[in-house]
């Protein structure tokens, strides 16, 4: 029996999430991702992961019922949570109200304009609506370059598809995209009884740390028309992609003999270093 369906009694739970679902009379919405975090132990294995100290700004995406973002507020110097959710903003009020370096940013973290946070984030710490995870990420790596390190609960596939590495079933755009300016590893996996309403799929934690600044723009439209037709070799993806103009395939052949690969090569055995050389050997 979960501890939502076990509080019959007139007392609500001690739990943070539990008890604002009670408080607050919140219903987890489906369609918007919501499954909230209701183990406050897994609390200290993130903010152990984050390394958090008073210089650092963190933002959160996705503040949900509150109980990441009253853990993180103490640990550093200013916390921006970003919630799509109006309905949640009674119980993460509730969450925040005592504490005076935090903002609560309404709105969706897809469009919303994280280039204004101010102060700026320097960390990313979050429990990621699974629709979006992966999206947001890639997005915060490009968008907020003085971002030092990411620590995210995403869906297993997700955190696995981040982390893959060249010739694995899991690796694909994602995974070169992000490992091009940050090294990335699957730090733990997390029970899906951790969560309520207990979700279908399994999670993880990721981390992500900065090595370098986002790949220019024709760098990441590379790797996508590279992987978009991934059973093909990498110059027909690339043509069939419509990347690099009508003489693509001759030129993607003769860049990659220049780099001592196989003319024919899939793109799922490129690394993240390759595909930049052969970016570099294709504006020659």
């Amino acid at each position: 029996m979960s501890a939502v369906v076990a509080e019959t009694d007139g007392e609500l739970p001690v739990q943070p999430s539990l008890r604002r679902i009670r408080e607050f009379n919140v219903r987890p919405k489906h369609d918007l991702g919501q499954n909230f975090l209701i183990d406050s132990n897994i609390l200290g294995v993130i903010d152990r992961l984050a390394e958090l100290g008073p210089d650092d700004v963190v933002l959160e995406i996705g503040g949900g019922l509150g109980v990441l973002s009253e853990h993180l507020a103490p640990l550093c110097g200013h916390l921006h949570v970003i919630e799509l959710d109006r309905a949640l903003v009674p119980a993460l009020e509730d969450a925040l109200s005592s504490r005076p370096n935090t903002t609560l940013h309404i709105g969706d973290a897809m469009v919303f304009d994280l280039v204004e946070l101010s102060p700026s984030p320097t960390k990313i710490v979050a429990n990621l609506p699974y629709g979006i995870a992966a999206t947001v990420i890639l997005r915060s790596v490009e968008l907020l370059p003085q971002v030092t390190r990411w620590v995210a609960m995403v869906q297993r596939e997700v955190g696995e598809r981040f982390a893959a590495s060249p010739g694995e079933k899991a690796y694909g755009a994602p995974s070169v995209i992000a490992q091009l300016s940050c090294e990335v590893r699957v730090a733990r996996a997390i029970s899906r009884n951790v969560f309520h309403p207990v979700p279908n799929v399994d999670s993880v934690l990721i981390t992500l740390d900065r090595t370098g600044p986002p790949p220019a723009d024709e760098l990441r439209k590379l790797v996508r028309a590279a992987f978009a037709h991934r059973r093909k070799a990498l110059p027909r993806s690339l043509a069939t992609a419509g990347f690099g103009g009508n003489d693509i395939r001759e030129r993607a052949r003769a860049a990659l003999g220049e780099l001592g690969l196989a003319l024919d090569v899939r793109a799922e055995r490129l690394s993240p270093d390759q595909f930049r050389a052969l970016l570099e050997e294709l504006q020659r």
